[in-house]
């Protein structure tokens, strides 16, 4: 594996660790869970052989992105704009290629939200919006009982609360915590000295992430009208393993509203860790429709009002 160019980005309250290989057209990745620049390390190296500067990093406060302020409440828009100002140190010219993955697709769909000039295409990953979903009551219920599990029994308690929830039909037969959203696999013997410390990092952010990425994003409600104007650019997918979980029923309500196919990605919600290969090749195909339309000059990418 070719190591990559490691930076550093000072943004609002935070300084951001991210990571670049390759040279050509921007693709920002951004991770979910607990999940950071190293989370990619299985699809970034065939992106950047790709023709592409791939782009991958630590959102603020997990890993090596700390916060100003430990305790500061986090924001879908606050790491949209992280987001943002990667795109615009590095691809200052040029929308974008953008990849998101479970919270860090919620961060995209706000990205293209707001910013839809700086993209060329983005694929979300079973964003958990579950503010679109018919039960959303439900699981607004569902996160107050896992903060207030936090609160007074502790992490792993909580993790099961939350991984019982995500579960297809609210299936709660087993209770043990799955960290699905973390995109890492829990510590044990026996792992590659990288693959441990990565798995010891998942755990040491996992309080961080429950207790305040877990509440902010997982109450965010996309802009549908504005993204039914974006859908040319916006490609929704779900794992092949997942469907009827929460994640994959919000990414699939998410496509209907907006009229649009849901792609399909191999493996579960944490596809991109379990099935590396197979997933980087289907993004890549994704990516590479999206050049091919620029350059045949498919009316579906002309400059649409918001953008540049």
């Amino acid at each position: 594996m070719t190591a990559p160019t490691i930076s550093s980005l000072r943004v609002n309250g935070a300084t951001l660790h991210y990571e670049v290989r390759g040279r050509g057209p921007l693709v920002l990745l951004i991770p979910g869970g607990t999940g950071g620049a190293a989370s990619f390390d299985g699809v970034a190296e065939d992106l950047a052989a790709d023709g592409y500067a791939v782009v991958g990093y630590d959102p603020r406060g997990m890993s090596r992105s700390a916060l100003d302020d430990p305790d500061a409440e986090q924001h879908v828009a606050e790491h949209a704009d992280d987001a943002l100002r990667i795109l615009d140190l590095l691809s200052p010219d040029e929308p974008a290629l953008v990849f998101g993955a479970s919270s860090g697709a919620i961060v995209a769909l706000h990205l293209l939200t707001v910013h839809p000039e700086r993209i060329a295409r983005v694929v979300t990953h079973e964003p958990p919006v579950v503010e679109v979903l018919p039960d959303a009551a439900e699981h607004r219920a569902l996160l107050a009982r896992v903060q207030d599990t936090f609160r007074t029994q502790g992490l792993m308690p909580a993790m099961a609360v939350f991984a019982a929830g995500l579960k297809k039909d609210g299936d709660t037969t087993d209770g043990a915590p799955k960290d699905r959203d973390t995109a890492e696999p829990a510590p044990g013997p026996g792992l590659p000295p990288r693959a441990a410390a990565r798995a010891e990092q998942t755990m040491a952010d996992l309080p961080y992430f429950v207790g305040r990425i877990v509440p902010g994003f997982m109450s965010y409600a996309p802009d549908i009208r504005r993204l039914e104007g974006l859908s040319d650019r916006l490609v929704i997918a779900g794992g092949q393993d997942s469907r009827g979980e929460l994640p994959y029923r919000s990414a699939a309500f998410l496509a209907e509203r907006l009229g649009t196919e849901l792609q399909h990605f191999p493996g579960g919600h944490v596809g991109l860790t379990t099935h590396p290969a197979e997933f980087g090749e289907l993004l890549r195909k994704l990516f590479r429709s999206q050049g091919l339309r620029r350059r045949t000059g498919d009316p579906a990418l002309s400059p649409s009002p918001g953008r540049r």
